[in-house]
């Protein structure tokens, strides 16, 4: 076999090795919002092996959030029970996790649960200071209104549907 060949199979091999555990992040619910996986969320940096030993990189949605232990853990007891044994979860401060790290299904699994998603981009700290026009989760009506900044956990707003008169909570854009 050349040299080549033996690479190429090893390259297989490793990427094979990192989708199985992908799938396992898949898998781990994110504490205050169930319907999202940490993968969904967008908090998981990395999964790379460094002699011989699993590690696995999360960015917390914002400094001093409350789930990130609680994420550390499910994600240690997930690895574990799939055998990744003693896997070295870090944190990656930088760079900062920001809601365009959301996945495409994390935001429509929002929407389906009733949680309007980010609706664009914060290019600018400047637009994080503008109360956003947020589209109903339930009926699509952008005639909304912000009832509070703070909904049921600090990284959402709390809004309510002027049309159907139905309560949401708005995940900020970060």
């Amino acid at each position: 076999m050349s040299v080549d060949s033996e690479r190429s199979l090893e390259a297989a091999a490793l990427h094979d090795r990192e989708s199985r555990v992908w799938r396992v992040l898949e898998s781990v619910p994110d504490p205050e919002i169930p319907v999202l996986s940490v993968v969904d969320l967008g908090i998981v940096r990395h999964v790379r092996w460094v002699a011989s030993k699993l590690h696995v990189g999360i960015t917390p949605t914002y400094s001093g959030c409350p789930a990130t232990e609680v994420i550390r853990h499910s994600i240690a007891t997930a690895l574990d029970q799939e055998g990744y044994v003693d896997a070295i979860i870090e944190e990656v401060l930088s760079p900062a996790w920001t809601s365009d790290w959301l996945s495409e299904q994390g935001r429509r699994k929002l929407e389906s649960f009733g949680i309007a998603p980010p609706d664009k981009s914060v290019a600018s700290p400047r637009h994080l200071f503008r109360t956003p026009i947020v589209a109903c989760p339930r009926c699509a009506s952008r005639a909304t209104e912000r009832v509070s900044e703070f909904g049921s956990t600090p990284c959402k707003a709390h809004y309510r549907c002027t049309a159907c008169l139905e309560p949401f909570d708005y995940f900020k854009c970060l």
